[in-house]
């Protein structure tokens, strides 16, 4: 395709009439959970102002699994504060929920912020089991770059640096996200990002898989571009043959910007086929 195709079918924007109706949904449902959850808050995971979490402990277990949600805003936009809408309807299920902040494109590149948010996992699993997390029962998520975030954390060859075992996560729950940089590196995003072709190749999850038998639920919206689920297509078939065990889903319904909300609702496929990845 031409360069201007390429570039509309990476504009996620484009494909809503006004995205700050939903960016506002993400931070209206978000806010009450701080008031109405038990809620560790702003946990400082490494030096920079910007590397802190939240944790919202499952009340009276002391081995509860953790859902650990990366935020999206092709990884220039938005904050932990803004992502924890599922928190209320994961911890009535008996599951914990971490919110990990990170630095922002352009002022933090991308490298910095992958190594932000391994970082922050090594945090909750050093110190999980103080706030009731069974760290053996991992699951990372994502929705657009939260999903490329949350693919660089299920890779391997970094945990070691880190003191964590080679296999820390148990599985990844990946919406709407962005495997291969590869033709992001040829749009717009790549004003703050500044990728040349062998960063984007390195920092691509598509090249850097899960372990064989990694649980993973993939998943892009109804509405999403083409491109946005071919990126999801093939990060799931390259798991799958890999060995991984992989559930894809189309979200009926759903936009690249409401469909992580499905997770407020426990009655809706995308929140099962979520749990049962701790199963």
């Amino acid at each position: 395709m031409d360069a201007e195709e390429l570039d509309r079918q990476y504009n996620a924007r484009g494909t809503v009439a006004d995205v700050d109706v939903f960016l506002r949904e993400y931070h209206d449902a978000s806010t009450p959970m701080y008031a109405q959850l038990p809620c560790v808050r702003d946990v400082a995971y490494g030096t920079s102002p910007d590397e802190r979490l939240d944790l919202f402990p499952v009340p009276g277990r002391a081995d509860a699994p953790l859902f650990v949600f990366i935020h999206g805003g092709y990884w220039r936009a938005l904050a932990k504060e803004d992502s924890v809408f599922m928190a209320k309807s994961f911890t009535e299920r008996g599951i914990a929920v971490a919110s990990l902040n990170y630095g922002l494109s352009p002022q933090v590149p991308l490298e910095e912020i992958v190594a932000q948010c391994r970082r922050g996992m090594a945090w909750l699993y050093h110190h999980g089991g103080q706030h009731g997390v069974d760290v053996n029962r991992i699951v990372v998520a994502g929705s657009s770059a939260g999903g490329h975030l949350g693919g660089m954390l299920l890779a391997t060859g970094w945990q070691a640096d880190l003191g964590l075992p080679d296999r820390i996560v148990q599985g990844g729950a990946l919406i709407s996200g962005l495997f291969d940089l590869a033709p992001v590196q040829q749009t717009r995003p790549n004003q703050w990002l500044q990728l040349d072709e062998a960063r984007a190749r390195a920092l691509s999850p598509i090249h850097l898989l899960p372990p064989t038998g990694t649980r993973l639920l993939i998943a892009a919206a109804a509405a999403d571009t083409g491109e946005f689920k071919r990126q999801s297509t093939q990060y799931a078939e390259a798991c799958r043959t890999h060995g991984c065990a992989v559930e894809a889903m189309e979200i009926a319904g759903r936009n690249h910007f409401d469909v992580i909300i499905e997770w407020m609702n426990p009655k809706a496929p995308m929140t099962r086929a979520t749990w049962a990845l701790f199963d």
